[in-house]
Parts: C-alpha cells; structure tokens; sequence
C-alpha cells in the first residue's frame, strides 16, 4: 500500500515538473524567436530597401566612355550597392517576354533608352536622399531623366517605422507574460510541497536551509527549459536562413549569441525569483492557512 502511494506521489512529482519544463520551454521559445524579429528586422527591411530601383535614362547621343565613367563613379559611391547598364535592345527583348508581343513592329523603330539601375544602400532610401541624388546625377549632359518610385518608397519608410514600434511594444508584452507564465507555473510546482516545507520548518528547519533545494531544483528545470528553448530556435533559425539566404539572418553571430545568452539567464533569473518568493511565502503561512 504504501509502496503504491510513493509510486503515485513520484508520478504526480515528475508529472509537475514536466510540466514547468514545458511551459519554460515554450515560453522562453516565444520570448525568443520574438527575440530574433527584433534583431532582425533591420535586416529585413534593409533588403526590402535595397530593392527599390532608381533608373537613370540616358541620351541616345551619350557616348560608351560617357556612360562606363558614370557607372564606375556611381559603383564607387557611398550610397550605392549594385549598377546594372540595360541596353535600349535588352528593354525591348524584355517587354516582348513580359507582354509576349513584338510592339517594335507595330512603331518601326525601338523608343526604349539605354538605362543604368541602381540599387542604393538602405540607408538612402529615403525621399529626401533620393532626389538630392537625382538632381547631382541630371547636371550631367548625356543623362535625360531620372525615374524611382517615390510614393513607394515613403510609403515603405512610413510602414517600417509603424512596424519596428509595434515590435517593440510587443517584445515588452511578451515578456512581461513570459515572467507571468513561468512565475505561475513554478508557484504551482511550490504550492504542491507546502505540507513538506511546513513540516521542515516545524521540526526547526531554518528558512535558507528549507529553500535552497526547492531553489536549486528550479533553477535546473530553468536551465532544462532555457536550453531546450535555445535549440527550437536555433532549428527555426538555421530553417529561416536557408529559405530566405539574401537575408543574412545569421550575419551578426554576436547578437544572436547575446540574445541566446539572455534566454538562458532570463530562464535561470525567473525561476531562481519566482521560487524564493513562493517558498518564503509558504514559510510565513501559519499551518491552519495552508489548506486554502
């Protein structure tokens, strides 16, 4: 009989804390894999940035030394990434894939001019930026005209700054559920040994004495739990950088190990806190107030 009872109470103890390693785990995963947008949400954004395209057209008059002087020059700015020269032909070859019609029979000659794409660092993507480059690159005299999407790009700057604020407010609710959650579940993990800890206290335990195992006990499942959020996101990571390489997602390797470093100790900090507490507050309970 009481074989079967220690049996049962074993159960119900490993069952309790599975359970606290599980909803650490999977708090702590959240936590960080909202973590990990934060950190790399500049990232995203930089390269949706970069892909925005400003089109220099250029004089059919415009000579080949004219035009390589111009792309070395603009390769060799600070504010551009990448040049690309499209010849007046390849535009034509193009728009005949796109639309699937040769639209050069129709007029008899070929409208289309010879163009240079750029792509600009994202930092100057901006409105502002983007015009003041504009005018610089018009003053030369073999450049006709110069066309970006400017509605598009105030339009995306507008919309990152929304998003990275919603980020933020976000990342801080999350972790305020985070210590809820994992604070609630070690007090339950608690609330199941007071008899025990009364018991120890009744027969002159002092309070540091009857704590540090409870303490101790919790900050390994914290540790269990921390790491075993560290590995899904690692698993989430590696996935997100292989489908989405032009992300550069695991560039910054010293932030993604700071932020799995933070996980780790906010795993260790919650429950080592959470349990102090609960203890202490069952340590100052009378024995008639632990039924309720």
């Amino acid at each position: 009989m009481s074989s079967s009872f220690e049996k049962h109470q074993k159960r119900r103890l490993i069952s309790s804390y599975f359970s606290v390693v599980i909803s650490i785990t999977l708090v702590l995963f959240l936590l960080g894999t909202l973590g990990l947008l934060v950190l790399n949400a500049k990232s995203v954004s930089d390269n949706f940035k970069e892909q925005v395209i400003l089109t220099i057209y250029l004089e059919d008059t415009s000579k080949d030394v004219e035009i390589k002087q111009l792309e070395k020059s603009l390769t060799f700015s600070e504010y551009v990434k990448q040049t690309e020269f499209i010849s007046k032909e390849s535009a034509a070859d193009y728009m005949k894939t796109e639309y699937g019609e040769d639209f050069l029979d129709d007029i008899g000659y070929n409208p289309l001019k010879n163009s240079i794409q750029v792509n600009l660092k994202a930092d100057y993507v901006t409105a502002k930026r983007l015009d003041s480059i504009s005018k610089s690159t018009l003053k030369k005299n073999f450049v006709e005209d110069i066309k970006y999407d400017k509605d598009l790009v105030s339009l995306m700057n507008s919309n990152i700054r929304r998003l990275s604020l919603w980020i933020l407010i976000i990342s801080g609710i999350f972790t305020a559920i985070a210590v809820l959650l994992i604070n609630s579940s070690i007090r339950l993990a608690v609330y199941s040994k007071r008899f025990s800890i009364k018991t120890m206290q009744m027969v002159g335990a002092t309070k540091k004495f009857i704590r540090r195992p409870f303490i101790w006990r919790s900050i390994r499942l914290g540790i269990i739990g921390s790491l075993m959020a560290i590995m899904g996101m690692t698993i989430v990571l590696y996935y997100m950088d292989i489908t989405f390489p032009e992300l550069l997602l695991t560039q910054n390797k010293l932030s993604i190990g700071l932020l799995f470093a933070s996980i780790f100790l906010t795993g260790v900090l919650i429950t080592w806190w959470s349990t102090f507490f609960a203890t202490q507050r069952f340590l100052n309970l009378k024995t008639d107030q632990l039924h309720y």
